[in-house]
């Protein structure tokens, strides 16, 4: 027997060791500890209950003892930590070299640059379909001849059947761009980003719209404010009407002190956002269109002129994780629902994380999704069920890409800002939504040990409860012994 067939089986026997062992710990409910008295200060200090946080810490390798386990088998809603749900759930079924690919079809012949039919674009879910991909696409369609098409541009958006999406009914906001819905064509994430660039001879700030969207009317400048004026809340100055289908408007003016700066709203035209940006940005690089953008389906028996790969999986959940995307999130998981049922839906993508979770996870650990990005008021998990997952990523073969992924405390991400005497000691994703403050993933402790870390904070309070989690963190860092 061969020297790697030796490691192999090894390997194979320590992995399932490992999932033995952790079937057994997750069978039963871990004891209670008391929580560290940095940690009851901190609560007491921002007048949070302590029955508002569920906490658990377990060594990341292992069936170890928890360290601390309060309240962990209570089901909790996570925010933005269930996106660590989603994020490895994808990484471990489609792999962390997985792409999504965006055919595109002629509709006829390429006659003298002219597409003698229409232009079909087929989306299959790429989460980061940015502008400038696009306009590499657009730029390598014309390599391809076609300087004009005398047809339709036609979007195929047949591989997601969604619902029709309200983005404010989450939370009233619905120009933000958390607040977009998934869509098998997601252009740019469906946001508009307005660029501020004062002239102060001229007395006005230019405005750059990206990408550029046809049938709107963009006023493209606004004027400076009176000379002294503060930076402050700029945004509120410009006196913006972003509420038109069709135009975007500035009553107000723009501080030059501001410099530069960028604006990023999600049009109120939301479902004609990716025909907008595509007809702006192929006229503006100086294609010609003869018909209109349109939605409709790639007829049978077509063979793509070109096909668009988007980046790997691996790349897709670390811009997820890092920067706690919602829609990346959400196209991710409706292509695990595809990738099951052969169309993204709701509920096939919920089938398949609900399936994957009952044979990695197992029953003991509670999971209701809903979009799989925390942007809910109805998603929920244990912090026994979502620990014992992480401790699985921690012995998983894409362990390396899922850690990598992981805002590094007080560095990078959503993280970047924290006041910690611990920076770069710890890969946490953070949750924030009204009434929830949640952080999980693993800390890298003073004695070399790795710890898995949940602590999910429900409470209308949760806001201030950051402090009392940081200090969590530090505790688990100066690996203490056990109280």
């Amino acid at each position: 027997m061969s020297l790697l067939s030796i490691l192999r089986r090894m390997r194979v026997r320590v992995l399932l060791g490992l999932s033995l062992s952790l079937a057994l710990w997750a069978s039963q409910a871990p004891a209670a500890t008391p929580l560290p008295p940095a940690v009851v200060a901190a609560l007491a200090r921002a007048q949070l209950p302590a029955d508002a946080l569920s906490v658990l810490v377990v060594e990341a390798e292992g069936a170890a003892a928890p360290r601390l386990a309060w309240h962990p088998d209570r089901p909790m809603s996570p925010a933005s930590v269930m996106k660590l749900v989603t994020t490895f759930a994808a990484l471990d079924q489609l792999g962390p070299a997985y792409t999504w690919s965006t055919p595109f079809y002629f509709g006829g012949p390429v006659e003298a640059g002219v597409l003698r039919g229409p232009l079909y674009i087929q989306g299959q879910g790429d989460p980061r379909l940015v502008m400038e991909r696009l306009w590499l696409a657009l730029r390598r369609l014309q390599a391809l001849g076609v300087r004009a098409i005398e047809g339709d541009i036609v979007l195929d958006r047949s591989a997601f059947a969604l619902p029709a999406h309200d983005p404010g009914l989450f939370d009233g906001e619905p120009l933000r761009p958390y607040n977009v819905a998934p869509d098998a064509l997601l252009v740019n994430y469906k946001a508009l980003v307005m660029g501020f660039v004062p002239d102060v001879a001229a007395g006005v700030a230019r405005i750059q719209y990206n990408p550029p969207l046809a049938g709107m009317e963009l006023q493209p400048s606004v004027p400076l404010a009176p000379e002294g004026t503060s930076c402050g809340d700029w945004q509120m100055g410009l006196q913006a009407a972003l509420e038109l289908p069709t135009r975007m408007d500035f009553a107000g003016s723009y501080p030059a002190a501001c410099g530069e700066r960028n604006w990023a709203v999600a049009p109120v035209d939301y479902a004609r956002f990716a025909a907008r940006a595509i007809e702006g940005m192929w006229r503006e690089l100086g294609g010609q269109l003869g018909g209109t953008v349109r939605d409709g389906r790639v007829p049978a028996g077509l063979e793509p002129a070109m096909v668009v790969e988007s980046d790997p999986l691996a790349q897709i959940v670390r811009d997820i994780n890092k920067n706690s995307s919602n829609v990346m999130t959400q196209q991710v998981l409706l292509t695990m629902g595809r990738e099951r049922a052969g169309v993204g839906s709701w509920d096939s993508a919920q089938a398949a994380l609900r399936q994957w979770w009952q044979q990695r996870v197992g029953s003991q650990g509670v999971l209701i999704v809903e979009n799989g990005a925390g942007l809910s008021r109805q998603e929920r998990v244990t912090a026994q069920g979502l620990a014992r997952m992480l401790q699985l990523a921690w012995a998983s073969p894409v362990m390396p890409e899922f850690l990598a992924s992981l805002p590094v405390l007080g560095v990078d991400g959503s993280l970047r800002h924290s006041q910690t005497l611990v920076t770069g000691r710890a890969h946490l994703k953070t949750g924030t939504l009204r009434d929830v403050s949640a952080l999980a993933g693993f800390v890298h402790a003073a004695s070399g040990r790795r710890y898995v870390m949940v602590a999910l904070v429900n409470d209308p309070r949760a806001s201030v409860a950051r402090p009392a989690l940081e200090a969590l963190v530090e505790w688990v860092v100066s690996d203490l012994a056990p109280l």
